[in-house]
């Protein structure tokens, strides 16, 4: 629904750059960062939340490099209530056209009690004068009262009161636990904002987590109560369960505008586009039935709802594929489909590769068309997710051989290329995935421990890609990789290194503060 009252404008603040990297295993490369960055700012996201400062120098140099970077989004840097983080956040974005200092306390009684240990006029001085900080290097402030849905209505008032007059353009109350209700939530935006004279002066936002499958719930119902921005992820990534995922808030709002009259700016057309990049650089498949951007979002195989769909597509479908960029066909592609045809399919994919990258893929294209009799959407997906999150990796697998059969260990030689040079071990294991997996820690010696080894099929039939995802886990960082080939074994060697690069990036990065 379009409006033309300004107020019922939604500002979208993603923070998948920093509230979904927080995701145990979801590290991303600063190039990926910016890959990601580009794509939210160019469907038309408000406000891109890059990064932590004052966690690394990696995250620094992320906002930083997204501030300057940015076309028309807001880049903001998360910060504490602390001088030097709020200090090292302005300095990462003053050179965004528009910059943005979020910084944040925690308000709830057992946060001040067990994490804080401050009482609660101490953390109003804090507010006070960390706002005041912010704002004087830099014009536009967020503040956040961490875990608001379990602090006093009272209290919480005063915070935000003293956070507006300290310099604040923006109030967030985040359900940093995902322990509210919608019911409780809207009430909450009530009762604060009724309270607190300059609430007019600032714009109240959602940051709902989704422990109790209520994020976007609860963030659609902030709306009603009178907050005009809402903190989300691309796929919902995020801490524990996740965060209210962009792409069903969205559309929520493009589809059920006779009950929810608002508007945001954001080209929907590129939900999915920016979903499988997520995905990719975060190693955090999305799941089959997952609203809007899932496998299966659009799949109908009831004869019931086959027969409706034949007859009018709105029987069952409430949005159509395309509003979201997914195509409602899938379009068959073999070894006899030329360069332009296959740049074409990519594009209607979603996807816009360089030169080097698209010949890569190609390639890949034509090897899987040569063992494969047809190559569906899917499969070209796994190529592109493939070449997207191998890119830049340190070491590759280059061969593989396995002799596996019914008696005694299996055997298992894998030549793997090290930084430019070829190395090649051989080792014997329990099955040829552990010998795989054995030869492989022979070159890349490590200490992690396997948390999840799954295996799923990209298509049907014999010659489908497997899909196969590892998680890793050592010194309290978990990483994940994943691969697809025809080859389960062969997907299964690939995703284990591309899980240890991944492991190697994050153990050679400082610890990474957290939080929501």
């Amino acid at each position: 629904m379009t409006t033309n009252n300004e107020k019922d404008k939604i500002v979208i603040f993603d923070t998948t750059l920093r509230d979904g990297e927080q995701s145990p295993g979801a590290t991303m490369t600063l190039e990926e960062k910016l890959q990601v960055a580009e794509i939210l700012d160019q469907m038309g996201v408000d406000i891109i939340e890059a990064g932590f400062p004052i966690a690394s120098d990696g995250d620094f140099e992320a906002v930083s490099e997204i501030a300057k970077r940015a076309d028309k989004a807001i880049i903001a840097g998360l910060a504490r209530a602390i001088p030097g983080d709020i200090q090292r956040c302005g300095e990462a974005v003053k050179h965004a056209k528009q910059g943005r200092i979020h910084t944040f306390v925690s308000t709830s009684p057992i946060h001040l009690k067990y994490q804080m240990s401050k009482t609660e006029d101490e953390v109003l001085d804090i507010i006070r004068e960390t706002v005041t900080l912010a704002r004087s290097l830099c014009d536009n402030v967020e503040w956040s009262a961490m875990d608001a849905t379990r602090t006093s209505i009272d209290y919480l008032s005063k915070a935000v009161d003293i956070a507006i007059k300290a310099g604040a353009t923006t109030i967030n109350l985040p359900d940093t636990v995902g322990f509210t209700t919608p019911e409780e939530y809207c009430e909450m935006f009530q009762s604060v904002r009724d309270n607190v004279p300059d609430s007019d002066k600032a714009v109240f936002s959602t940051h709902c987590h989704n422990d109790l499958g209520l994020a976007v719930a609860n963030s659609l119902a902030g709306l009603k109560g009178g907050a005009r921005q809402i903190e989300c992820t691309i796929n919902g990534l995020g801490e524990r369960a996740g965060n209210a995922a962009l792409e069903e808030v969205v559309m929520a709002l493009k589809t059920r505008g006779d009950v929810l009259p608002y508007e945001t700016g954001i080209e929907t057309t590129s939900l999915m586009k920016a979903s499988k990049l997520v995905a990719a650089v975060s190693g955090f498949p999305v799941q089959y039935n997952k609203a809007i951007v899932g496998k299966n979002a659009f799949a109908h195989e009831s004869g019931i709802h086959q027969d409706g769909m034949l007859k009018n597509a709105g029987t069952y479908e409430i949005m159509t594929p395309e509003s979201v960029g997914v195509r409602a066909t899938s379009l068959v592609m073999g070894k006899h489909s030329g360069r332009h045809a296959f740049k074409d399919k990519l594009n209607d994919l979603g996807y816009d590769l360089g030169d080097n990258a698209f010949l890569d893929v190609f390639k890949r294209f034509k090897d899987l068309a040569d063992r494969k009799k047809n190559v569906y959407d899917e499969d070209i997906e796994a190529l592109v997710e493939n070449e997207v999150s191998s890119k830049g990796e340190a070491n590759k697998v280059e061969a593989l051989t396995v002799i596996a059969g019914t008696g005694g260990l299996q055997k298992a030689i894998v030549t793997i290329n090290v930084n430019g040079v070829h190395q090649t071990r051989e080792a014997t294991g329990d099955g040829p995935v552990d010998a795989t997996f054995n030869a492989i820690k022979a070159i890349l010696k490590h200490k992690a421990r396997l948390q999840l080894y799954q295996v799923h099929a990209v298509t049907e039939g014999t010659d489908a890609q497997a899909e196969v995802s590892v998680r890793l886990e050592e010194d309290g960082y978990q990483v994940t990789g994943r691969s697809a080939d025809t080859d389960t074994l062969v997907a299964s060697a690939k995703a284990y290194v591309s899980a240890l690069n991944r492991l190697d990036v994050k153990k050679n990065r400082p610890k990474t503060l957290k939080a929501s």
